[in-house]
């Protein structure tokens, strides 16, 4: 039966036979608990049992599976007294209250509905939002959003498993902000202490909280045994920083310092990191970087992307991932943009910090100051119309500066456009001007340059329907041939600012220039012929297998290159492809260029990715490039027994006869904590190597414990995932 319990306390009273007087509970209502000031309208209480009974006065008693529902909150037990002047309740056996997704339970329960105080023996909770649980004492409810638990646990590991837990002598739960707060904490795996502080935070859900992250512990041979120690600081929502000094057992202590900020307008972070006094190399080592993007409007944004080292050596001493110790050249810009009625445009200011390798010196890079450019693309009928242009001032300590202005106009209008085949002939007009001034030792003149370009492409796509083994595939097959005429001018005497020869590749093939950058325009009288064929899964749309053959025939010998002699072979070397997601578990793709005018392969590479399910994976790659480049790579990811992953990646050239880099490690997934083992070793220069060791503990939607390898394993090993979380990570809580 329901019961409004105000609206129905008369007729209760009149209609029930009063059968007995109440006995003396064994618990009373606590009235020292901070009194919340009572709402004007309380919200009303129903209540439902096998049996309903009115006491003396206005007391009420409810036997046999009662349920005492208000406004977001459901109070069950097997019995439950309710005084509805006072409002107060008392509840026994199996009592749980149930607020959205937290449930508490216990053996006794007193509360009062309307001030939301009141205490509960023996607690058990557990809360939805990351899935914790853990008991006390007894809880005291100061609030319908407010409880403190006394002596009590925490874990996020699952009912009956307690391999890692935090007690604490006091935990505050504020549901409003959403956070918990323990006192005289102890974090135990396994029994085990492993952490201990006065005062510690963290968040109920997947909210950042200031506080100190978990601690990394490493080694490296260059700097020795390492500690770091972050501290985030969640200065406002869209604000914080992370504050990591770092303690490197051979070198010193470095500050890592970064700050992140996001706006409706901008957003942006900066990196300011400092090692003073490094006892290895007797230097002080900073590093300074920031990455901003401002949208302007009215179709304008500017950004700023600039790092900047102490030395040449920095990364390769200080970084412990091998996309920064390869570091060479660090960019320093800044770029305003505009986007508006049809047109874009912008204006760059750039230059690079290079960092030597003694042993292998790398070319200083020009500096642009400034890069100016204008573009637009417009519909004209069946014709489209292209513009590009640029102005840029290139400047080197040593080598020719000057300035050179490009204009490119062109027009292409298709001839044939339907599903099933295309012709579109092109017609462009390619313009520089060149003005040299400093370091123009050999007094090459300013000049011009104005060329034609004329292409026509054209492809037909030929399709049929057709089965394997039960499955509906659809077959194409797509001949296509691209023709190039460009003039031959004498480009010998212009400098070379940003140019170089483009890869032979199947992109590259049906281009106009056989160059990156503006300073040199290939001519040509070519024609490149291709036949592709596609094996397409009709149910899905996935594509299983893609063959492709191209070449590229030469009708007059190229006279402009770089630094080469002219080819003067009529046919270029042949483009082979074979890949596709050739199973559900295997995916393939590999490309061959072979050579048939001196009939040897000039370069070939495959790669194939073995991955069945997640946690199962095997990578297999080699590059061969002929006289150059020899190099097999083999990573993956497996499980190995029980709850035990192996990860691995070995890449090694067979030409040098060496190993670039080693990976191996062991991953042990639990259901509420995981633990990681890292040996990695890795070229930093061409005679220096660095080798560290991950171990890292983690304790799931709490904290990291431990020397961080999944960065490592993330770059090294194509596809790897991490088994104990979904594919978005949850930001690591913040410990005080």
């Amino acid at each position: 039966m329901l019961f409004r319990s105000r609206q129905f306390a008369l007729f209760l009273l009149f209609a029930l036979p009063c059968l007995a007087v109440a006995e003396t509970l064994p618990l009373k209502l606590d009235r020292t608990f901070k009194r919340l000031p009572p709402q004007d309208e309380p919200s009303i209480a129903f209540i439902s049992a096998e049996r309903l009974e009115a006491r003396q006065g206005d007391l009420m008693e409810a036997t046999g599976k009662v349920e005492l529902r208000q406004e977001g909150r459901v109070v069950k037990a097997d019995h439950l007294l309710y005084e509805q002047e006072k409002q107060d309740v008392y509840a026994d056996g199996n009592v749980s209250i149930v607020q959205g997704e937290t449930v508490m339970s216990g053996p006794k329960l007193k509360m009062n509905l309307d001030l939301d105080v009141g205490e509960m023996a023996q607690p058990e909770f557990f809360i939805g939002e990351n899935n914790a649980r853990g008991t006390a004492v007894v809880m005291n409810m100061e609030g319908r959003q407010h409880q403190t638990f006394r002596t009590a646990t925490y874990t996020t590991c699952p009912a009956g498993n307690d391999d890692w837990l935090i007690r604490m002598s006091t935990l505050e739960l504020d549901r409003d902000r959403q956070v918990g707060v323990a006192y005289n904490a102890r974090v135990e795996f396994k029994s085990v202490p492993l952490l201990y502080t006065p005062w510690m935070d963290f968040a109920l859900n997947d909210d950042k909280r200031s506080g100190f992250l978990g601690p990394v512990f490493g080694s490296t041979n260059s700097g020795g045994s390492e500690i770091t120690l972050p501290y985030f600081w969640n200065i406002a929502p869209n604000f914080d920083a992370t504050i990591a000094p770092r303690f490197i057992s051979k070198r010193g202590t470095q500050f890592n310092n970064e700050f992140r900020y996001l706006r409706p307008r901008y957003s942006g972070e900066i990196h300011a990191d400092m090692l003073a006094g490094d006892r290895v190399s007797n230097l002080d080592r900073a590093h300074f970087g920031i990455n901003h993007y401002h949208n302007i409007g009215g179709g304008f944004a500017a950004s700023v992307d600039a790092n900047v080292v102490s030395d040449d050596a920095y990364y390769r001493d200080l970084s412990g991932a091998i996309s920064g110790t390869s570091q060479a050249n660090l960019l320093r810009e800044g770029v305003v943009t505009y986007a508006g009625y049809g047109w874009n445009a912008s204006a760059r200011v750039q230059r690079y910090q290079t960092l030597q390798d003694p042993l292998a010196p790398v070319g200083i890079p020009y500096r642009r100051q400034p890069q100016l450019t204008l573009n637009t693309s417009r519909h004209l009928a069946d014709s489209t119309l292209n513009f590009t242009s640029e102005y840029v001032d290139f400047r080197h300590p040593t080598l020719v500066s000057g300035q050179r202005v490009v204009l490119n106009p062109s027009i292409s209008y298709p001839l044939l456009n339907e599903p099933g085949y295309f012709l579109t002939p092109k017609l462009g007009l390619h313009y520089s001007s060149y003005e040299l001034d400093a370091n123009n030792t050999s007094f090459v003149p300013n000049t011009q340059r104005t060329l034609p370009i004329f292409s026509l492409d054209s492809g037909l796509i030929f399709e049929r329907n057709d089965s394997f083994l039960g499955n509906a595939y659809m077959q194409t097959l797509e001949p296509r041939a691209y023709y190039v005429r460009i003039p031959y001018r004498n480009q010998s005497q212009l400098p070379n600012f940003d140019t170089a020869l483009a890869p032979f590749s199947f992109s590259q093939i049906f281009t106009e220039n056989r160059f990156l950058g503006s300073d040199r325009v290939g001519d040509a009288e070519m024609v490149t012929l291709a036949l592709t064929s596609r094996v397409i899964d009709e149910d899905d749309g996935t594509e299983r297998l893609r063959m492709a053959v191209a070449e590229r025939f030469t009708f007059q010998t190229p006279q402009v290159n770089l630094g080469a002699l002219p080819d003067s072979n009529s046919r270029s070397d042949i483009l082979l492809m074979l890949g596709g997601r050739m199973t559900r578990a295997w995916n393939l793709d590999s490309q061959l260029q072979y050579n048939p005018n001196q009939t040897h392969t000039q370069t070939y590479s495959a790669a194939a990715r073995y991955n069945p399910e997640a946690g199962k994976l095997l990578n297999l790659g080699y590059r061969y490039t002929r006289d150059t480049l020899r190099q097999m790579d083999i990573s993956g990811q497996r499980p190995l027994f029980g709850r035990w992953y192996g990860v691995g990646r070995l890449n090694y050239s067979l030409r040098e006869d060496r190993v670039l880099e080693a990976l191996g490690g062991l991953e042990y997934n639990a259901a509420c904590w995981s633990v990681r083992m890292v040996l990695q070793s890795f070229a930093t220069a061409t005679a220096e190597r660095t080798t560290g060791i991950f171990v890292q503990l983690e304790l799931s939607d709490m904290v990291r414990i431990g020397s961080d390898p999944l960065e490592a394993l993330r770059v090294s090993v194509p596809g790897y995932i991490k088994l104990n979380e979904l594919p978005t990570d949850k930001p690591e809580q913040g410990l005080h």
